[in-house]
C-alpha cells in the first residue's frame, strides 16, 4: 500500500512468545513495514531508546517486567514518550484497560490475531502520529515566516486548521461508526463530574453494553458483515436516545450511552430498558436475520467520582455482572463487585505466586466397588495451602486457574504428580487388582496439541501402564470441539487409557456423543445422588444413567454417597462403583497409608449388603 511506503514505518514488537513475533513479523513485513523485535522487556526499553520505532507493539504479560511498566517507562523518556504503544492481549483474559490507557497506550489487539484488524489500528495511530508531526512541522514553519511572509503565513494557518480538524476527527470520533470515541467520552464525563461536584443533587449515568458472544458472529460469518453489524447497532439506538444523553463506541462490540440531567434513576433503568427492545429484532444483513443480546452494566453518577476512568470501570464491572447471570441482561452497579473484582485479582496474583512457589498438594478419595467391596481406585484433588489464608478452597482458584489458563500448567502438575504416587502405591502392593487413578482434565488442558504427548511422557517416567489411568472430562469438554475432540479420544483409546465422563446428567443435553466417541465410565453427579433420602423414594435419573451405561457397556460410578440409605439404592439399581464421604473423604498420602483397606484392597461397608 502507498501508505506504508509513505509513512516509512519502523514498529518494535515486544512479545515473550516467538510464535507470536513470528507472526506479527510476518504479517507486518508483508505490509512493507521495518519490523524490530524483542523477547524482553529490559532489550525492548534499550533499543527503543538507541533507535526510537515510530510505533510499538507491546504485550501485556511479560517476564520481570510485566507490559503496563514497560510503557510507563518508554512515556518517562523524552525519546520515547510520544510513539504510541498498542498493547497485545490474549482473547477472553483479564485485560485492564483502564490501567492500559492509563499508563499511556492508545489501542490495543486481541489473539489470535486478524490481519485486517491489525492493520488498520496500525494505521489509524500512525496517521494520528502523522498528523501530530504535520502540526509540529506547520508551528516551527509559521514562526519562521511570520516577520517575513505574511500572505503565507495566511495560508499555512488554513493549512494548519485543516490539520488539526483532521486530528480532532482521529482523536475523537471513531473511524468505523462516526460515533464519539472513548476520548471524547472521557471529556465528556469530567464535564458531568465537575457538575456534580456543584451541584449534591445532580444525576447522571452512564451504560456500558457490550454484545454478547460477538465474537461468533466474526469467526464464522467473516469481521466485514461483522462490521457492517456494528454499524447498524448505532441506527437502531440513536432513535431511542432522550434528551441530554449520547451514544460512543468505546472499541469492539462495546458501546457507551451517557444519560445526563436525569431526575430520577428510573429513568436510566427506563432507559435500559428501552434499549433491549429496541435490539430485540433481527439485524437483516446479507438477506440473512442475524440477531444480537446485549448485556448491560449501569453506574450511577454521584460526588464520589473524581476520575471518568471509574466510572467507565464501574459501568464495565457492572456489564460483567450481566454476563454472568446469564447475559441478554442488565445490572446496576454497586460497591461488592468492586470489592469482588479486586478479590479476584490479589487471587490471580497468589495463584501465579502459589504455582511458582509449589504451595499446592494433593489429596485422593477412595472410589469402591461397590459388588465386590473393593478398593478400584483414586481420584487425585488439587488442594492449595495458602500460606497467608490457609487452604483455599478449589471452588474459589480453580474457576480463576481456567479463566487466566493456569489451569494448563496446574493440571500438568496434578497429572505428573498422581502418576509418581501410583507407582509408589503399586509398588507396595501385593494383591492382584492393581489400583488405578482417576484425574480430572479441565477443558483448556484437554485441548492442548501436547496433551497425548504429555500423558506419553509422564506414562515413560513413571512406568505406570496406561489402563490404571481413568481421565474424567465434562460433557462441555468433548462437545467445546467434537472433531478435535474425537481425535484425542481416539488416540487415549488406543493406549488403553480409560475415560470417564465427569458430572453426567448436568452438562450438554444431547446423548448421541455417547455413541460417537469412546467412552468407558458415566459418573453421575452428586446433585442427583442428593436428592435420594429414603430406601423407598425413586430417583429416575439415576436409574436412567444406569441403564443406559449398561446397555451402552459403560460402567457408572456415582459421586458424592453419604448414607448408607442412598447406597443401598444404588446397589440395588446395580451401579458399579461408589465415592463420597460415606466411605472416606479425600486423604493426603500419610493418611491413606494407615488404612486396612488399602493395603489388602478390601473395604467392609459400614452397612448390611
Amino acid at each position: 500500500m502507498a501508505q506504508h511506503k509513505e509513512l516509512a514505518n519502523s514498529i518494535l514488537i515486544v512479545d515473550d512468545t516467538k510464535d507470536n513475533l513470528n507472526l506479527l513479523s510476518k504479517m507486518l513485513e508483508e505490509k512493507e513495514y521495518k519490523v524490530r523485535l524483542a523477547t524482553k522487556a529490559k532489550l525492548a526499553l534499550k533499543s527503543a531508546l538507541a533507535f526510537p520505532p515510530d510505533l510499538v507493539l507491546l504485550d501485556i504479560h511479560m517476564p520481570e517486567i510485566d507490559g503496563y511498566e514497560l510503557c510507563r517507562r518508554l512515556k518517562q523518556d523524552a525519546k520515547t514518550q510520544d510513539i504510541p504503544i498498542i498493547f497485545i492481549s490474549t482473547s477472553g483474559e483479564t485485560f485492564n484497560k483502564i490501567e492500559a490507557f492509563a499508563v499511556g497506550g492508545v489501542d490495543y489487539i486481541t489473539k489470535p490475531f486478524d490481519i485486517d484488524e491489525v492493520i488498520l489500528r496500525i494505521e489509524n495511530q500512525l496517521q494520528l502520529q502523522a498528523a501530530k508531526l504535520e502540526i509540529q512541522k506547520l508551528n516551527q514553519e509559521l514562526e519562521q515566516r511570520v516577520q517575513q511572509r505574511t500572505i503565507q503565513l495566511q495560508q499555512e494557518i488554513v493549512k494548519r486548521e485543516k490539520a488539526q480538524e483532521k486530528l480532532f476527527q482521529i482523536a475523537l470520533q471513531d473511524s468505523l461508526t462516526k460515533l464519539p470515541n472513548r476520548n471524547w467520552f472521557i471529556e465528556r464525563l469530567n464535564q458531568e463530574i465537575e457538575k456534580s461536584h456543584l451541584q449534591p443533587d445532580y444525576k447522571y449515568a452512564v451504560l456500558f453494553l457490550d454484545c454478547d458472544n460477538f465474537k461468533m458472529i466474526n469467526d464464522s460469518l467473516g469481521h466485514i458483515l461483522g462490521d457492517r453489524i456494528l454499524q447498524e447497532i448505532p441506527l437502531r439506538l440513536k432513535p431511542c436516545l432522550i434528551e441530554n444523553s449520547f451514544l460512543g463506541r468505546l472499541g469492539g462490540d462495546e458501546f457507551i450511552v451517557l444519560l445526563a440531567e436525569l431526575k430520577d434513576h428510573q429513568e436510566a433503568i427506563a432507559m435500559t430498558t428501552k434499549f433491549q427492545q429496541c435490539l430485540a429484532d433481527s439485524f437483516a444483513i446479507d438477506q440473512r436475520d442475524i440477531f444480537l443480546n446485549f448485556s448491560i452494566g449501569i453506574v450511577f453518577g454521584d460526588q464520589e467520582y473524581q476520575q471518568p476512568e471509574q466510572l467507565l470501570r464501574n459501568a464495565d464491572l457492572a456489564m460483567y455482572r450481566a454476563k454472568e447471570l446469564g447475559k441478554g441482561q442488565y445490572q446496576i452497579y454497586n460497591q461488592q463487585m468492586h470489592d469482588h473484582a479486586l478479590e479476584r485479582l490479589h487471587l490471580e496474583t497468589d495463584l501465579r505466586i502459589g504455582l511458582k512457589k509449589q504451595e499446592f498438594f494433593l489429596e485422593y478419595q477412595p472410589i469402591i466397588s461397590i459388588k465386590r467391596s473393593q478398593l478400584r481406585s483414586f481420584e487425585a484433588l488439587i488442594r492449595w495451602r495458602h500460606p497467608k489464608k490457609s487452604l483455599i478452597s478449589p471452588g474459589n482458584f480453580i474457576p480463576v486457574a481456567e479463566e487466566t489458563g493456569l489451569i494448563i500448567p496446574l493440571g500438568l502438575w496434578v497429572l505428573e504428580q498422581s502418576c509418581e504416587q501410583l507407582k509408589t502405591w503399586q509398588q507396595n502392593n501385593t494383591h492382584p487388582l492393581p489400583i488405578k487413578m482417576n484425574i480430572n482434565v479441565a477443558v483448556q488442558q484437554f485441548y492442548q496439541n501436547n496433551l497425548v504427548s504429555e500423558i506419553d511422557r509422564i506414562l515413560a517416567k513413571t512406568e505406570i501402564t496406561p489402563d490404571c489411568l481413568n481421565l474424567e472430562i465434562t460433557e462441555s469438554a468433548i462437545m467445546h470441539n467434537t472433531d478435535l475432540a474425537s481425535k484425542t479420544l481416539q488416540q487415549l483409546r488406543e493406549r488403553q487409557i480409560k475415560i470417564s465422563i465427569d458430572d453426567f446428567g448436568t452438562g450438554y443435553s444431547s446423548l448421541s456423543y455417547l455413541h460417537q466417541f469412546p467412552v468407558d465410565n458415566l459418573k453421575i453427579d452428586r446433585s442427583f445422588i442428593n436428592r435420594i433420602q429414603n430406601t423407598n423414594e425413586e430417583c429416575k435419573i439415576v436409574e436412567a444413567i444406569v441403564n443406559l451405561a449398561h446397555h451402552l457397556d459403560m460402567t457408572v460410578t456415582a459421586e458424592g454417597i453419604e448414607t448408607e440409605i442412598q447406597l443401598k439404592y444404588l446397589q440395588n439399581l446395580g451401579c458399579d462403583y461408589a465415592q463420597g464421604y460415606y466411605f472416606a473423604k479425600p486423604l493426603g498420602t500419610r493418611a491413606i497409608n494407615n488404612l486396612d483397606f488399602v493395603a489388602n484392597h478390601n473395604f467392609v461397608f459400614s452397612c448390611d449388603l
